[in-house]
């Protein structure tokens, strides 16, 4: 890690032009309500990567609000998303959210356990992205269940791998964060070890994984 990592994100984060008023106000509701949205240089990156993929299809597990759903749609011009959310109130939310962003023909929600829903997705095309942000015990879990729905080519996106810099730490004082860096270690040494994909990790926002379906 760079000694000056935070430093160097405040900086880039302050290059970042100001989103438009739906998503700051977005912005502002999740930082209220202690809802997790990707990071802005995290997430400015990624959409920077699917503007030069230009995906026709993305899947997204964990809508929370819809504001990742959302940037994706706005940042690829006709791209389809399909994004599932277990949350009730966060799910209603993110309904409304999209309707004022006028997303409402491109942006699908399914309401659910993505852990128990994949069936709703067999009569939907293989995706060019799927996009895993939700429970971060769960990924290997959410990788494998979904899989099958993106096409050879396609990419798996993950976001958190990195945890705040704690899947390098050799000792953690804090037993949450001990056993969540262990999961988040096991998953990124099997991704980067599956045979099926090629995967690198950049250390952007939170940590990104780009796995790339052979």
């Amino acid at each position: 890690m760079l000694p000056n990592e935070h430093k160097i994100n405040d900086y880039i984060e302050s290059l970042i032009p100001d989103r438009n008023e739906l998503l700051l106000e977005m912005e502002e509701f999740a930082s209220i309500h202690h809802i997790p949205i990707m990071e802005l240089v995290g997430i400015e990156a990624m959409l920077q990567l699917l503007r030069i993929q230009q995906p026709n299809s993305i899947l997204e597990i964990g809508t929370a609000i819809g504001y990742s759903a959302i940037r994706m749609a706005e940042a690829v011009d006709g791209v389809k998303v399909v994004t599932i959310e277990r949350d009730e109130p966060r799910y209603k939310q993110a309904l409304k959210y999209i309707e004022k962003a006028k997303l409402t023909d491109r942006i699908d929600i399914i309401f659910g356990d993505a852990l128990e829903v994949s069936e709703q997705l067999e009569f939907y095309p293989q995706f060019d992205v799927l996009f895993i942000d939700a429970a971060k015990g769960q990924y290997e879990k959410f990788f494998q269940i979904y899989k099958p729905f993106v096409r050879s080519g396609g990419v798996i996106i993950s976001d958190n791998v990195l945890f705040r810099g704690f899947v390098a730490e050799e000792n953690i004082d804090n037993k949450n964060h001990a056993g969540m860096a262990k999961k988040l270690r096991r998953y990124n040494e099997w991704l980067m070890k599956n045979e099926q994909f090629t995967t690198t990790i950049l250390p952007v926002g939170d940590g990104i994984a780009l796995s790339i379906k052979k």
